[in-house]
């Protein structure tokens, strides 16, 4: 399971709190809120990531409120799992994609794009206006054109934490990276290792470096080395390995040292830090560590686990916030289709999904005390007003460069961790897996 689609274990079942009525309530409303509209008919076909047990019931209650709207429209939902990205390429290929789809990886739809396969969505500028701030609108933005709004998000700038660890120690959440490697310091003293890394998967490792060069350089050059237009032996690549260094390379301080890292996959990581007794005090990843916690451990909420927020490096660029994104996207354009795409853009649907918790959006209309749970509020409130977000850099980028197990980044990132002292090494590397994967 890649990482953008792990943020789909955070949904739970919550659907006891989902509030008839939603579609007729709050700001930003569409034209279509304030009653049915039957001018407009039509089936659509979509084909989406989110199965059973990771969204589609949850989704499936937007297109309900949806279709209550457009009783005439039906919207035909396919759960096509991890798989998505191969199925997508075959249909198109074949000249029969469906009507709509879910996205992860901005990457391939840029493929779609510059293959001419999609249509924009120039009708949804308006909607989107009103809800999302120019960053986000940004990220559905392709050779200058509209062509996919971000539905759903992940906040990858998290840092986990275990509460009772960190009042052992005496510590507090760290605002500022030297503060967070001096805590670490003394977390380790009162006899629990701070970090917990999931090697074994190594998109991990890469959302760490992102998250560092990120508060590092900023969105512009971070928006550069995604698209290869910095290489990976750049001197600002070497000073952010050297920073993520500090941590990999302080081997005592990681549970169960180079070689438990290794082996350790996210769950186990996750698990690793939040266990009867822990065996490690913090974990560095995504929104969608909590359901791992509550399902595989008997922390609580606050008194157990909490979070604070990617530590800053580069105080002129403390407020970045990475993602990982759902993105739809239409192979066809019909009045149905616009309709839906329009109503996607609202508060009104995005609350739908919220209110059931494992759900984050940008859309700024929404008010984060529709979230279920403090935590919930805690990490995905921050996207609701971000103005400088970026994507998961390795979802940017070719597969076989950004999001390919135990290869290109994935794979060396994984042998940075075995040796964080071969930067120039490992440089090198990455830059040669790039030039071949953006030929």
């Amino acid at each position: 399971m890649t990482r953008s689609r792990i943020s789909a274990l955070l949904v739970v079942s919550m659907a006891a709190l989902l509030v008839a009525g939603l579609a007729a309530a709050g700001p930003g409303r569409s034209p279509a809120a304030s009653g049915k509209n039957t001018t407009v008919s039509g089936t659509i076909t979509f084909d989406g990531i989110w199965t059973s047990s990771t969204g589609q019931p949850q989704f499936q209650d937007v297109i309900n409120a949806f279709e209550k709207l457009y009783p005439k429209v039906h919207v035909n939902y396919k759960p096509v799992g991890n798989n998505l990205p191969t199925v997508l390429a075959t249909a198109v290929a074949g000249g029969h994609p469906p009507d709509m789809a879910d996205i992860a990886q901005p990457g391939t739809i840029q493929q779609f794009v510059n293959q001419g396969k999609l249509k924009p969505i120039t009708y949804a500028k308006g909607v989107l206006a009103k809800n999302f701030s120019p960053g986000w609108r940004a990220l559905g933005t392709f050779n200058g054109k509209l062509y996919a709004v971000v539905f759903k998000a992940a906040n990858k700038s998290v840092v986990w934490y275990n509460v009772p660890v960190f009042k052992t120690a005496g510590v507090k959440p760290p605002k500022t990276f030297a503060q967070l490697l001096s805590i670490a310091k003394t977390i380790q003293a009162s006899g629990t290792p701070a970090y917990s890394i999931g090697g074994s998967e190594g998109w991990t490792l890469t959302d760490m470096f992102e998250n560092i060069y990120l508060r590092t350089y900023g969105p512009v050059k971070y928006g550069l080395l995604s698209r290869h237009k910095i290489k990976w032996t750049d001197t600002s690549v070497t000073t952010a390995l050297k920073t993520m260094a500090k941590i990999l390379g302080d081997t005592s301080n990681v549970a169960g040292g180079t070689s438990g890292a290794l082996q350790y996959s996210f769950n186990q990581s996750v698990i690793n830090a939040f266990s009867t007794p822990p065996q490690a005090a913090m974990v560095f990843e995504a929104d969608f560590v909590g359901s791992v916690i509550t399902q595989n451990t008997k922390a609580k909420a606050i008194s157990g686990f909490n979070t604070f927020t990617w530590p800053t490096i580069n105080p002129k660029y403390s407020t970045g916030v990475e993602i990982a994104g759902d993105l739809l996207v239409t192979f066809r354009d019909t009045p149905a289709i616009e309709a839906f795409v329009k109503y996607l853009a609202t508060p009104q649907a995005a609350a739908i999904w919220a209110k059931q918790g494992g759900f984050g959006t940008g859309n700024h209309n929404m008010s984060a005390s529709v979230y279920p749970d403090p935590i919930t509020r805690a990490t995905e409130a921050p996207l609701l007003h971000a103005t400088s977000v970026v994507f998961d850099m390795s979802d940017n980028q070719p597969p076989a460069f950004g999001s390919t197990a135990g290869q290109g980044e994935w794979g060396l990132f994984q042998k940075f961790l075995e040796n964080p002292k071969n930067i120039a090494t490992i440089q090198k590397q990455l830059e040669s897996a790039a030039k071949s994967a953006y030929k």
